[in-house]
């Protein structure tokens, strides 16, 4: 057996974890990140060169790590994250995409963008600061994106003479705040991200601190993949109509299985329309199959005749989600431009796009003290409130809570097609949040 094959055999057999970082500027991330690809021997060569290089070039003797992430211009002239950073990395117990966020608040917006389809964020805050508004705002956003678990990872440690009070204070605020944001799982762990101290090896000079490293709480956090068990739901993307003298009365509906599974033979609903049939087939890769889960891409048919077109949703006759044109979210508005009461917008759900008012803006959150600064009448960048949307068109709109992928949506510029806003169906946060006793079970989100 090759080498190759080997390493092949040995990922298909480990699991796949996303995660995010996240922390004020300055904080650290871009150097975690770098110290995480390096220390796990997941930089190549010629990359590791040109970081060596660029540190040259700016007088530093050591290689930056943070420049294995920061590849903009600007980031690298600055010394700051600016866009999200995509990177992948393996070890041999677990398969990484990690997005490193940018941390000015002028960028929240690209944290939402990065945390989106996160399973685990790592907040990172400065010891020698500790908790700030920035952190509170990265907080909030995880826990607004049910993002199931989260670090906080107090960075440079060294710069505090690697003092454990510190590290305690710091890590009882945040601990206390996410809490009381509903977020289910906190780990906190103190690392100097430059040294290397419990980022892939345990640090000797905090042996007061008996907990993982980041790197060892990466790899055995549990991760759930099982989407089989959440509400099925199938958005129609493409209607194939072959109609060849091979096919002539063929008609499959193309598209990406968002959650749970489908069977053959099984009675399914058709939405927003509400008609109903039976799947005859499902079609994948070229071949018939009895059954098809969550996220495989597929063509289902149906046994009848009935309009099915790009944006449909199609569910189970018995467990399909409430058809309705006004939505109650909590957004993150992401757009330079305001998004205000009045105002026209897309709504884009799924694979449906269909116009909607802005009816209300009920509240607009404030991070200090987690209350609900009611009626502003607007939002403005990074500002994370609660939204009503009357839409022109019926849609098939899941809890966020119940299903991050069809209870999320995006409000888009009709003028120009810029984002204005990211959108969660329901409840802002888990029950119990910001005022009452935290979740501590995450068995009711699904990831």
């Amino acid at each position: 057996m090759t080498t190759v094959t080997r390493h092949a055999e040995q990922l298909s057999t480990t699991t796949l974890l996303r995660f995010a970082t996240a922390g004020s500027v300055d904080d650290g991330k871009s150097t975690l990140v770098g110290r995480l690809l390096h220390d796990s021997k997941s930089v190549l060569t010629d990359q590791l060169e040109a970081v060596e290089h660029a540190s040259r070039n700016r007088g530093q003797e050591a290689p930056d790590l943070a420049l294995l992430t920061d590849g903009l211009r600007a980031e690298r002239e600055q010394g700051i994250t600016i866009d999200v950073a995509y990177r992948y990395f393996a070890t041999p117990r677990r398969r990484f995409i990690l997005a490193d966020t940018p941390g000015h608040v002028q960028y929240t917006r690209n944290m939402v963008t990065g945390a989106s389809t996160a399973e685990l964020a790592v907040v990172l805050v400065d010891a020698r600061n500790g908790v700030v508004e920035q952190t509170r705002r990265h907080a909030a956003v995880a826990a607004l994106l049910r993002v199931p678990h989260v670090v906080l990872a107090v960075n440079k440690m060294d710069l505090v003479d690697y003092a454990e009070p510190v590290f305690a204070a710091i890590a009882e605020e945040f601990t206390a705040y996410a809490a009381s944001l509903g977020v289910p799982e906190i780990t906190a762990i103190p690392i100097s991200a430059l040294a290397g101290d419990n980022v892939v090896e345990p640090s000797a000079h905090m042996d007061w601190y008996g907990g993982p490293t980041v790197l060892e709480h990466l790899e055995t956090v549990p991760v759930s993949h099982d989407l089989t068990a959440c509400h099925a739901r199938f958005p129609v993307q493409f209607v194939i109509r072959p109609q060849t003298a091979e096919h002539p009365d063929y008609r499959g509906y193309a598209g990406q299985i968002a959650a749970g599974a489908f069977r053959v033979g099984e009675a399914v609903t058709v939405l927003p329309s509400g008609r109903t049939s039976t799947i005859a087939g499902i079609d994948a890769l070229g071949e018939s199959v009895d059954i098809a889960w969550a996220p495989q891409s597929v063509t289902i048919r149906l046994a009848d005749d009935i309009d099915v077109s790009r944006g449909d949703l199609i569910a189970p006759a018995d467990d399909a989600p409430a058809v309705t044109q006004d939505v109650e979210a909590t957004v993150c508005h992401v757009a330079d431009q305001p998004l205000a009461v009045g105002q026209r917008v897309l709504l884009k759900h799924t694979t449906r796009t269909v116009k909607a008012i802005v009816k209300d803006i009920p509240s607009r959150l404030t991070l200090d003290d987690l209350s609900q600064h009611p009626a502003p009448g607007r939002l403005v960048a990074n500002d994370i409130g609660r939204v009503v949307v009357r839409t022109a068109e019926p849609l098939a709109l899941d809890s966020y809570a119940d299903s991050r992928r069809t209870g999320s949506f995006l409000l888009i510029d009709p003028a120009d097609g810029t984002t204005l806003t990211a959108g969660m169906a329901g409840e802002a946060f888990a029950a119990g949040a910001t005022g009452g006793e935290a979740a501590t079970d995450d068995a009711e989100w699904d990831f």
